[in-house]
């Protein structure tokens, strides 16, 4: 089973891990969680959120400026 992560107006399958987090994923792809915002079929959600199987993740870039 997998999921889908949607990033920079790509999407694309990840593996299915039992007790995976979104804090584990943004390791993975070696992303900051300060500068996203995360969502879970349409919710946001928090680091500690654990990923289900089909679950669809949008990370969402926040734009700082002055």
């Amino acid at each position: 089973m997998t999921f889908i992560v949607n990033f920079e107006n790509k999407k694309e399958e990840y593996p299915y891990k039992q007790g995976k987090t979104i804090q584990d994923l943004l390791n993975e792809l070696e992303i900051s969680s300060e500068t996203l915002v995360v969502k879970r079929n349409g919710e946001i959600v928090i680091e500690e959120t654990v990923i289900e199987k089909g679950d669809e993740i949008q990370l969402i870039q926040i734009i700082y400026g002055g």
